[in-house]
Order: C-alpha cells, then sequence, then structure tokens
C-alpha cells in the first residue's frame, strides 16, 4: 500500500473540468476567440492536448484546496529546520512504511543542506495495528520537544512493534511516564483523526506522501526531485 497508485478518476475527471479555470491564469484566454462557449471549449481542449502537464497543476490546488494551512501547521515538536522557511515540505508517513524510511533519510540529508528549508511530519498509519501504535507515540514524543529524535530512532528498526518503540523512546531521551499516557492523550488522538480526515479529503492513498509548494507528489520520489520541486517552489509568481 506503500507504492504510488492511480489516482482516482472521479479526482482526475474534477481536474479537467477544472483546469479550464487554472488555464485562464496560465494565459488561456489570449487564445480564446470572442465567439460562442463551443469555440472557448475547443481552444481550451487544445491548449491542454499541448500543455498536458497542468492537468498535474490542477489536481494539486484541487488537494491542497483550502486545506493548506491545517497542512502546513505541525503537532507541538513534529517538525525541523527554518522556522520561517521561504518552502515547507511536509511528509505524511508510517514507520511501517519502508519507503518512508527511505525518503526520512532524504529529508535528513535535505534539512542539512538546505538552511531556507522547514519540514513538517504528518502521520498517516495505513499499514495496520503497529502502525497506529507508532504514530501515536510519535506524537507523545512531540508533545516533550523530541518528536525529530523519536522519528530518527524509530525509523533505524525494520518494525514498529512494542519493543522497538520502548526502545525508541529511550534512546530518543523521554519521560517513560509521560509517554505513556500522553498515548492517549485527548491532543493526540484528536491529531490523529485529523491527519486521517485530511487523508480522506486529498484522497491520499499511500505513504510517503509529499505536498511542496503549489506540488503534491505520491511515492518515494527520491532526493534529486524534492530538490527539483522546492526550487519550483521558490521561483517568483505572477
Amino acid at each position: 500500500m506503500s507504492k504510488t497508485i492511480r489516482l482516482p478518476l472521479a479526482l482526475a475527471a474534477i481536474a479537467a473540468t477544472a483546469v479550464i479555470g487554472v488555464g485562464a491564469g496560465l494565459g488561456v484566454s489570449r487564445l480564446l476567440p470572442d465567439s460562442g462557449a463551443p469555440s472557448d471549449r475547443v481552444a481550451v481542449r487544445n491548449y491542454v492536448v499541448a500543455h498536458p502537464e497542468i492537468i498535474n497543476e490542477a489536481i494539486d490546488r484541487l488537494r491542497i484546496g483550502e486545506d493548506r494551512a491545517t497542512i502546513e501547521r505541525p503537532f507541538q515538536s513534529a517538525w525541523a529546520g527554518n522556522p520561517k522557511g521561504d518552502v515547507t515540505l511536509v511528509m505524511f508517513s508510517d514507520y511501517n512504511c519502508p519507503f518512508c524510511r527511505a525518503s526520512a533519510g532524504e529529508i535528513d540529508a535535505l534539512l542539512a543542506s538546505d538552511p531556507k528549508l522547514k519540514v513538517v511530519w504528518r502521520e498517516l498509519p495505513v499499514l495496520g495495528p503497529d502502525s497506529d501504535a507508532a504514530a501515536l507515540a510519535a506524537l507523545a514524543a512531540a508533545k516533550q520537544g523530541k518528536y525529530r529524535a523519536f522519528h530518527q530512532a524509530l525509523f533505524t528498526g525494520n518494525h514498529p512493534d512494542k519493543a522497538a518503540i520502548t526502545a525508541a523512546a529511550g534512546k530518543a531521551g523521554l519521560d517513560a511516564g509521560r509517554f505513556t499516557a500522553d498515548q492517549r492523550a485527548a491532543d493526540v488522538e484528536a491529531e490523529l483523526a485529523s491527519n486521517l480526515s485530511l487523508a480522506r479529503r486529498m484522497q491520499i492513498g499511500a505513504t510517503p506522501f509529499f505536498v511542496i509548494g503549489e506540488r503534491t507528489f505520491q511515492g518515494a520520489i527520491g532526493s534529486d526531485a524534492m530538490t527539483a520541486a522546492i526550487a519550483e517552489a521558490r521561483k517568483p509568481t505572477g
């Protein structure tokens, strides 16, 4: 379930319809004749055929929609990098996902090399009960200001079972009693429920899933693609 999947047809169909509005912002209006609507539709179709990349742009805009502030707002310490970063990279992940584990190291490298980048992690457990337990544990660690230390420690193992969670908590230096209690804290459970609801609205079908600027990416895309997306997000608009 962690591999890239095909975008649901319903979302793709909506995106295709939305291209008319997106295209106007890209200069399609200059191509449209002054006559009736059928000619307008033909002109838009021809533009989309010549520039199919705007379909992906429309899908990304639909996915992010009015949720950007929610997507980019971290839970407690579940973020790293520059607090006023010019680009925010958001990663939805599952500790039971090998593609997420591979991507985690790439993000660490990006943070080390890019002083203007901010990274926000969102827990999205989709691979069973151990994933759920690990997500709650990570959010509990975030309440102690040690999310990233726990995150890195847990991803060094192969399976996020109870023993691995306990070991990662010890490595991160968490207060054991508070850690246990916080895994069932109301704000931790509310955050996880919010992430799952957000994922449904965005039609996220697998982990990892990234939001970088105005773009979204599903699956392990690699550090080169992440770097390119960050560079694109930094380009001036208008």
